[in-house]
């Protein structure tokens, strides 16, 4: 069985978390290397963070700078700050309310290609937001989590997932709407989007949810769907 070692970042600005990444990304490479070249390494196949950003927003490398509707004094006005960062899709919000989860994987011991990754990232949100008694599933063309799918209007994205893959490693992952503010989605085209809205479980719900028992809920429903094995304690 994979195993993946978990850590809670907390709250934490998103170019340290970023770094994080990077540098465990780099590692988990490298092991895959040595795995190839000398076996017998007992690294993990990958690492889970969960993380919660001040507001930012980030454009991924496919993305149109156009979908930022304001400039860098009303960013700063909002408190918020903007990169351009190397993941696929277009551009997203990450703030507080909201559980990020960036996922190192070495995909090869999951057996996943990049598409049943993401389709796995997907599966995860939506068994979690069964438990939580909200119906979700998925939009062709349109990766992430939507509700009301089966509908030409009022389609509305309650996760948002951009990811990297290089040598068969992942970073970067998903951004879950939980308590999250909805108004800072006011100055931006969501992922490209015009004709889609966002949403929250706070908003589906209409009352602020327990984020430590989603992250509980999101873990487990991470080490089924992977049939993984989630270590807690990062090395």
């Amino acid at each position: 069985m994979p195993s993946i070692q978990f850590r809670d970042l907390a709250e934490m600005d998103y170019k340290k978390a970023w770094d994080i990444q990077e540098s465990l990304f780099a590692a988990l490479t490298q092991h895959k290397y040595n795995d190839q070249t000398h076996h017998g390494s007992n690294y993990p196949d990958g690492y889970l963070l969960f993380v919660e950003h001040p507001h930012v927003f980030t454009l991924g490398k496919s993305g149109e700078v156009s979908n930022l509707l304001v400039n860098e004094e009303v960013l700063q006005q909002h408190g918020a700050s903007f990169y351009r960062i190397n993941r696929g899709g277009d551009i997203t919000y990450h703030g507080p309310g909201q559980i990020v989860g960036y996922p190192i994987l070495n995909l090869q011991a999951f057996g996943f290609g990049i598409r049943d990754y993401v389709f796995a990232l997907e599966q995860v949100i939506i068994n979690t937001l069964e438990h939580i008694g909200i119906a979700s599933g998925r939009i062709e063309g349109a990766s992430g989590v939507w509700l009301e799918t089966g509908k030409t209007t009022h389609q509305r994205k309650i996760c948002a997932i951009g990811v990297r893959a290089s040598r068969g490693i992942t970073m970067h992952g998903f951004a879950f709407n939980v308590n999250t503010d909805l108004s800072f989605y006011r100055l931006i085209n969501p992922c490209g989007f015009t004709d889609r809205g966002v949403t929250s479980v706070e908003q589906e719900t209409g009352k602020k949810a327990d984020v430590e028992t989603i992250k509980s809920m999101l873990k487990a429903e991470f080490a089924a769907v992977f049939k993984s094995e989630i270590i807690d304690g990062l090395t």
